[in-house]
């Protein structure tokens, strides 16, 4: 069974590579709030949609002082190609062994297509300035997460 984070919990540790190779790590989130977001595969549908919300969500998140992070399974290489093609202005993470998913929940068995199988739960995290969840939300569609994410941080469009 997968262990969930809830409010209140500490923001599990990590060091990844973004898109450009560089190491980013949780103590360098400290100081500002931040939407962590995990997703299953750059450039498929569902993933490119729920980024492409964000990206044109960017600026409201910002203006309320929020980052906002995606976290997959890719390389840094086609982390890259995903923000060229898309124009995505926000960080991606590379979580190839899948270790820091699986230290905030997001790896583990789901159904896909009515069946189960193993692999990344879509999940978001919302994090304050020392670390702290404020927000955790696990199994969010792709499709109409982001305003539903805004309305609940009280951020208007």
């Amino acid at each position: 069974m997968t262990v969930r984070l809830d409010s209140g919990s500490a923001a599990p540790d990590f060091a990844l590579l973004d898109q450009d190779g560089a190491t980013v790590r949780l103590d360098d989130l400290r100081g500002q709030k931040t939407v962590l977001y995990f997703y299953p595969a750059a450039m498929t549908p569902g993933c490119t949609t729920q980024a492409c919300d964000f990206r044109d969500s960017i600026s409201s998140l910002e203006g309320a002082g929020y980052r906002v992070i995606g976290v997959s399974r890719d390389e840094p290489a086609k982390l890259a190609g995903f923000r060229e093609r898309d124009g995505l202005t926000f960080t991606l993470l590379s979580d190839p062994d899948h270790a820091v998913h699986t230290a905030y929940g997001v790896w583990g068995e789901k159904k896909n297509y009515g069946k189960v199988v193993e692999g990344v739960i879509r999940s978001t995290f919302v994090l304050d300035e020392q670390g702290t969840i404020t927000l955790a939300q696990y199994n969010v569609k792709a499709t109409g997460h982001v305003a539903r994410l805004r309305k609940l941080l009280g951020i208007d469009a």
